[in-house]
């Protein structure tokens, strides 16, 4: 490592996590465990490596201490600052800690599988905006802050009808801008200005606002304070609105969803139900009972009358409906829930909570199968009333299996937000005397009771490990706002507080378990539960950090409550994968090593008290899963295969070729002997047991599992997953990488599970010595026939001449059975004579031009197969027999039915340049879209590959990442690329000729999803930067309403335009025409210039 550059940042990676420095005596031994290599001083010029952090003072302090040892320590850039911020609040427990190596972290999607547009029912449908209502709005001024707000029907202020909105999921409290800005809001009868809060934020993120923005202060008042601004002019109008809730709850006795009550309210009474009422109803426990629960990807409520244990709510359809079938039912022999059995109801349930965001139901009965290996009772689908006990179902047509099933939610948890709201509002409920009775000790009471804390359920998850007992206690804290953020700048103000306020907050009686307040090293205050009471010596355990230490008495202070609010932050995880060996003592030192004081992404695979997570380490530039690494710490020494240099190995196995030349060996050892052994105990075993016990329900990235190839049990390790039914795994034994269904896949039986992983893989990646010559890569030609000789011979010799350990590859000399293992009669030496290194000129440029043959089409398509397939084909078809064309205009799918002109249509918008293009879907196709995605990465990656004919503007199936997408060929490059447009998505792509593959007809019925759009109401010209970033951000990624304006037609259905308007009806009662925004955005940026 050479690059002066690299290694001052990789320096400062090294420093970083230690707060107290590094003694230069030790920071070379710190800098090799980091990097393998020793920092290379002489190198970049300098004698001493003192010299060397002398000239750096940008990324490296150095100061002596009080033993005349000089420390260095890192400094922080302005990329680091936070890190650095963070590690050096961390407490330090009284064991030595791990080194902190990832103090850059990339983000990480932790849910590949999830569906960006999850099914759910129909979007809200804004009011229609006219055109002449539109050509006649003038910009308002915004009006002064108001904090009046009625509960019924009237005309809130501006600020009050901002102050309704409830905040979006993970942005925070709401926040207004400071500037003068008009913007369509649609309340039913009446218009509301507004800006939505994620909104704000976006704007604020990306136009660097330099003016102030104030806090909602509605929002974050207390519920007392709420109740009192909301009573308006007088208690009658809330008893009126609450004695009108308690007529529509008894017209609905088995419950009501939450958004659905102002519209409920605005029908029985002619009345419009103010939005803020929806946030106080958790404050009238004698008017209803409110239970939370995700509806796909947002929050709703279920609404019961008060005192009542809920059943599954239902709509007003549903309510009908079942209404209607009250007769009919008789005839049914299932017709109640406690008909069916309770092992099927265990099983629906298992099956529903991998589908947090909901599962439509007519693909239960697939998934059923697959799952169980049995038929799911098709009757239950036509009466899903049936499954009532167990999950909540969600109609969202007249049509009885077209509904949506939800896990029964848990009762009195919220996901979307780490609050105190039912703490605070727990004490606001108090009476007066109960108040008076508290009297001077209110401000540090003794029974002090803290909100828990709320995993985080959006966005890219961080968490910083302190400690572990075992894999099954791992402590850890959030690392983001709301989390350690939050924490921070609680303990900051601890300080501020106590340092003035010492002497008179001083504890005097203490007693176990009692919440205090710490004066910690380096003049810290942290928040701490007493444990133990030992003379002068109290033992604490410090409830944000999770280590214990004995304090000094006088160190001990009472705790205010205004410190009390947020959650305790240390918490405990389990790790996934290693529940079976978490007391292990080699596996738990293993995961300390490598995990304490780190920072890491995370995969949440279940929620709940203890959190079951996946680690990734993505400081580097691989993510490293860290629980399957450190799952390695488990493997019989005695069975690994130690290669020596020089030495000669007999009856080797080819296992695998890669296109890079690389192969897979497996050497005769005692490690595969045993796995033999244990691999056929367990067929043995599955012979006499039903495997549908053992299907895999979990799967996640790094779990070991058992797969059956070739009639035989094969060890598999999962390494990614495309969707809920496909995955990739690498064979461990063989190194193959393969695509195979989930359903496919075993656990491994707990009786041999610690056998099954004590074997280490028993395949060893490879490269022949001295190839590829001078070229610096393999050519196809090479490659194909590195696999022909692997394919025609059983058995070879192998000799070691290298060991890379670093990338775990060793450099090899090929010997075939009879030659000596003499170089020159190597396997290495027959390739690197072979006429195999020249890199042929692209015979794609003559695929497509016109005027070319079909002979020589099809010539040059046989060429272009065998170089991206390695393999050599058999037959060529016959030329005068291929079609003109591999997918003709009648093999094109059917055009996608679009709305009419004025009317509106559900969308989600897959790709946001700017105004002027955007990409939408339709809404209500996305789960058709997913499962063709599925079904399409099953299909390519187990058919062979084919002579495909590229022809510009025909519809192909391309791998692009590890997905395959349908996608028209625009245009043929001259490197062997192809510039491609994903049809179902909107992207333009590079991708290379090897990876396109013929559309099968299985894969045309459904019409092309993505629609190229424009957005109406706003003049087109040439967007800045700043209004396509405003623009991007308001609507990628987002289901929305569209109302369509026009439609330009085109001969080529991917090439249709809509004209439309986009409105966003997220919130409740409030609608958000996104052209105006954008047209006053406009306005700004010309102010601004």
């Amino acid at each position: 490592m050479q690059n002066p550059e690299l290694t001052a940042k990789t320096l400062r990676a090294v420093l970083h996590p230690f707060k107290n420095g590094v003694p230069l005596s030790e920071l070379q031994s710190e800098y090799k465990s980091l990097t393998g290599e020793w920092i290379p001083f002489r190198h970049l010029g300098y004698g001493t490596l003192e010299a060397y952090l002398a000239s750096i003072p940008g990324v490296v302090r150095m100061e002596g201490n009080k033993m005349g040892e000089v420390i260095c320590h890192a400094v922080a850039c302005s990329e680091t600052m936070h890190i650095a911020q963070l590690v050096a609040r961390q407490r330090s427990s009284k064991r030595k800690m791990g080194r902190q190596v990832n103090c850059q972290m990339r983000l990480k999607n932790t849910s590949p599988v999830a569906l960006a547009g999850k099914p759910k029912g129909t979007l809200r449908q804004p009011r229609p905006l006219s055109i002449s209502e539109e050509g006649s709005r003038r910009p308002v001024p915004r009006q002064p802050r108001g904090r009046g707000l009625a509960c019924g029907m009237g005309k809130p202020s501006v600020e009050s009808a901002r102050s309704a909105l409830p905040p979006a999921a993970g942005s925070g409290s709401s926040k207004e801008i400071p500037m003068q800005r008009h913007v369509t809001v649609v309340n039913r009868s009446e218009k509301k200005l507004t800006v939505p809060s994620r909104f704000q934020k976006e704007l604020q993120v990306h136009l660097s606002r330099s003016s102030s923005l104030d806090s909602n202060e509605n929002l974050n008042t207390s519920p007392v304070k709420t109740q009192t601004a909301a009573s308006g002019p007088s208690a009658a109008r809330i008893e009126e609105v609450q004695s009108r809730i308690t007529e529509i709850l008894s017209k609905c006795s088995s419950g009501v969803w939450l958004s659905k009550i102002p519209q409920i309210y605005r029908e029985m009474y002619w009345e419009e139900l103010n939005t803020a009422v929806l946030h106080q109803l958790e404050n009238w426990p004698h008017v209803c009972t409110v239970e939370k629960v995700h509806r796909g990807d947002q929050m709703d409520g279920l609404l019961y009358p008060p005192k009542k244990v809920p059943p599954v709510a239902k709509s007003d359809a549903e309510q009908a409906k079942a209404s209607q079938n009250v007769t009919s039912s008789k005839a049914d022999p299932l017709t109640t829930p406690a008909s069916l059995s309770s092992d099927l109801k265990q099983k629906i349930v298992n099956i529903l909570l991998r589908y947090s965001s909901g599962l439509w139901a007519n693909a239960l009965p697939k998934l059923y199968q697959d799952t169980y290996q049995a038929k799911f009772p098709e009757d239950i689908l036509n009466n899903l009333e049936l499954l009532s006990d167990v999950c909540v179902v969600d109609y969202v047509s007249e049509v009885p299996r077209k509904a949506i099933l939800y896990a029964k939610p848990q009762r009195h948890t919220d996901e979307n937000q780490n609050a105190t709201e039912k703490v605070e509002r727990h004490g606001s409920m108090k009476t007066a005397e109960q108040q008076h009775e508290e009297g001077k000790d209110h401000q540090y009471p003794e029974n002090i009771t803290v909100p828990p804390l709320i995993i985080p359920s959006e966005g890219s998850v961080s968490v910083i490990v302190s400690e572990l007992k075992n894999t099954n206690e791992v402590l850890i804290r959030y690392v983001g706002k709301g989390y350690s953020s939050a924490q921070e700048q609680m303990e900051d103000d601890m300080k501020s507080y106590y340092s003035q306020n010492s002497t008179i907050s001083r504890a005097h009686s203490l007693s176990v378990g009692q919440l205090v307040a710490v004066h910690a090293e380096e003049d810290a205050w942290l928040r701490a539960r007493i444990i133990s009471l030992e003379d002068n010596k109290i033992k604490v355990c410090y409830v944000d950090h999770g280590f214990s230490e004995l304090v000094e008495s006088n160190n001990v202070y009472k705790l205010r409550k205004q410190f009390t609010s947020l959650p305790f932050q240390a918490a405990k995880c389990k790790l996934a994968g290693l529940e079976a060996f978490c007391d292990d003592p080699v596996l738990v030192k293993t995961v300390e090593s490598q995990t304490c004081s780190k920072i890491f992404a995370v995969e949440i695979l279940e929620k709940g008290d203890i959190p079951l997570l996946v680690l990734y380490d993505t400081s580097g530039e691989d993510d490293i899963n860290i629980n399957a690494t450190c799952l390695q710490a488990l493997y019989d020494k005695s069975l690994e295969l130690h290669l020596k240099v020089d030495a000669l190995y007999t009856n080797v196995r080819v296992t695998s070729v890669f296109s890079d030349g690389s192969l897979y060996c497996q050497v005769p050892s005692k490690g595969l002997s045993r796995l033999s052994e244990i691999l056929q105990k367990l067929e043995d075993f599955f012979h006499y047991k039903q495997t549908s016990e053992f299907n895999v329900s979990l799967p996640f990235c790094g779990k070991i599992c058992l797969f059956p190839s070739k009639g035989k049990l094969a060890r598999v390790e999962i390494r990614i997953i495309h969707t809920r039914r496909a995955l990739d795994v690498q064979f461990m034994d063989t190194g193959t990488v393969a695509t195979v269904k989930v359903s496919e896949l075993r656990e491994i039986p707990p009786q041999f599970l610690r056998e099954v992983i004590a074997i280490p893989p028993q395949a060893v990646k490879c490269c022949l010595a001295d190839l590829p010559p001078n070229t610096g890569m393999w050519t196809p030609d090479a490659v194909l026939c590195l696999r022909d000789t692997v394919m025609n011979c059983p058995e070879f010799s192998m000799k070691v001449v290298k060991q890379d350990r670093p990338k775990g590859i060793a450099h090899i000399y090929l010997f075939t059975p009879g030659n000596s293992p003499d170089t020159d009669h190597s396997v290495n030496q027959q390739i690197k004579n072979a006429d195999l290194w020249k890199h042929q000129k692209d015979v794609f440029l003559s695929v497509t031009p016109s005027g070319t043959s079909s002979t020589k089409r099809t010539s040059d398509t046989v060429s272009a197969l065998q170089l991206a397939s390695g393999k050599p084909e058999k037959s060529v078809s016959d030329p005068a027999r291929e079609p003109s064309s591999m997918a003709s205009t009648g093999d094109m799918p059917p055009p996608l039915p679009l709305s009419k002109t004025g009317e509106l249509m559900d969308v989600y918008v897959s790709v946001a340049c700017h105004p002027g293009h955007f990409v939408v879907q339709p809404w209500k196709e996305l789960h058709n879209l997913e499962a063709l995605m599925e079904e399409m990465i099953l299909h390519y990656s187990r058919a062979e590959e084919k002579p495909v004919n590229i022809e510009k503007n025909k519809l192909y199936a391309a791998k692009i990442g590890n997905q395959w997408y349908r996608v028209i060929i625009k245009g043929i490059l001259r490197n062997g690329f192809l510039s491609a447009y994903e049809v179902d998505y909107g992207k333009h792509e590079f991708v290379s000729i090897e990876k396109v593959q013929p559309l099968t007809d299985i894969f045309r019925k459904l019409p092309l999803q993505a629609i190229t759009a424009q957005l109406a109401g706003v003049k087109n010209q040439q967007w800045s930067e700043e209004a396509s970033i405003v623009f991007r951000n308001l609507v990628e990624k987002k289901p929305l309403v569209a109302q369509i304006v026009a439609i330009n037609e085109s001969s080529n259905s991917w090439d249709r335009k809509i004209v439309t308007f986009l409105v966003d009806t997220s919130l409740p009662e409030t609608d958000i025409w996104i052209h105006d925004f954008v047209s006053q955005s406009l306005v700004e940026f010309s102010k601004d210039d």
